[in-house]
């Protein structure tokens, strides 16, 4: 089976609600966030992405990019003397910075998100990693964000 229709697949499983009347790999991407599978996120978004060239191809790709700085964070939690995890902290911090830059021209609220809070987040998550210098990391999987979309 190909990725693609692995990706069509998983998100399926997933169940988007038609009422919202977007994508199901946008919606798809929030619900893997949440449940902190970020590299799953940044798949299916990825899918997405790589389809449109739309108004939104930045908008994705700055989330794309999110997902991958938590992906860092994630797996150096985990594995935190790993010679390569151990060492995540600095790509986190440049995906954080390429994201808030990606999204920035969607701000304050673009397809049911609240971007300026994403955007805070990013801000936030990079300046404790940096204020760390470079060697704490501020992810716990009991206090990790969540991204929801609104209503309207």
């Amino acid at each position: 089976m190909k990725k693609n229709d692995r990706i069509h697949a998983f998100v399926q499983q997933l169940g988007a609600n038609p009422a919202l009347e977007l994508d199901p790999r946008y919606q798809g991407f929030f619900q893997c966030f949440n449940e902190q599978q970020y590299y799953e996120a940044h798949d299916v978004l990825e899918n997405l992405w790589l389809e449109r060239k739309d108004e939104h191809h930045l908008f994705f790709k700055g989330l794309i990019q999110l997902a991958g700085a938590f992906v860092h964070l994630q797996k150096q939690f985990t594995h935190p003397t790993h010679p390569k995890h151990g060492r995540r902290m600095r790509p986190a911090v440049r995906l954080f910075q390429l994201a808030a830059k990606n999204l920035a021209a969607f701000a304050p609220r673009h397809l049911h998100l609240d971007v300026a809070a994403v955007l805070r987040m990013c801000e936030r998550q990079a300046a404790e990693i940096v204020a760390g210098d470079y060697e704490k990391n501020p992810w716990k999987p009991d206090d990790a964000p969540n991204l929801h979309l609104l209503s309207n």
